[in-house]
Parts: C-alpha cells; structure tokens; sequence
C-alpha cells in the first residue's frame, strides 16, 4: 500500500477535521443554547472515519490493479448513507424539540466531508 498517498490523507484529513469541528462548535455555542443528542464530536468522529474507510478500500482496490472503482465508490458511498441513517435514528425515536437542528448539524458536515472525499479520490485517481 503506497505509505505516502495514506500519511498524506490522513494529515489532510486531520487538518480538515479540526477546522471545520472548530468552526461548527463556534457557530452552536454562540447561536445555540440547547442540549444537542448527538454531540457534535461524535458526528465528526463518524464522517471522518466513513471518509477513511472509502479512501482507504478504494486506494487498496486501486493498488490490487482494480479498475473498475466507481462500483465500489458507489456501494461504499451507499452503505455510508445507511449508516448515517442508523447514526441519525436515535433522533427520530425520541422526543426533539430542535430535530431540525441535529438533522442540520449532521448533514452539513456529512455533505463537507462528502466532498473532501471526491476531490481527494479523484486526485489520486488522477495520478495512476
């Protein structure tokens, strides 16, 4: 497995991460009062690991000489959204006075990290 493609990633990853955590956790202690369900580290902790898993079996996919990884984007792309759909169910199963909130504060990470993705995906794409 190229060490370096990996080291790098990850180092983006974690760049990204904490940015945009910080940025998140800013933006609901000033506008938000409440008690979030799903703390907002834990919806970091999950989309930064779901765009690992994918990055990660499609380099491996890629360096076993695969060439058809848009199959393999897509049933992991579709199996990440069942997942967030089990991550989010506790939401729906309990009384939420700010579901449209928690639903937000879920998605628009997801949807960040969705493209961080593509765009890192593509790149290395790109270079074999």
């Amino acid at each position: 497995m190229s060490f370096k493609k990996m080291k790098t990633f990850l180092a983006n990853l974690a760049v990204f991460s904490i940015l945009l955590f910080g940025l998140h956790a800013y933006l609901i202690h000033q506008f938000f009062d409440g008690i979030l369900k799903i703390p907002i580290w834990a919806i970091y902790l999950f989309n930064a690991g779901m765009v690992f898993l994918v990055y990660f079996t499609l380099l491996r996919q890629v360096e076993k000489g695969q060439t058809k990884v848009l199959y393999y984007f897509i049933a992991l792309t579709l199996g990440k959204m069942i997942l967030a759909i089990l991550f989010l169910s506790p939401l729906f199963l309990l009384e939420n006075n700010d579901i449209e909130l928690e639903v937000i504060n879920f998605f628009a990470p997801y949807f960040l990290y969705l493209a961080f993705e593509i765009v890192h995906i593509y790149n290395f794409l790109q270079n074999i």
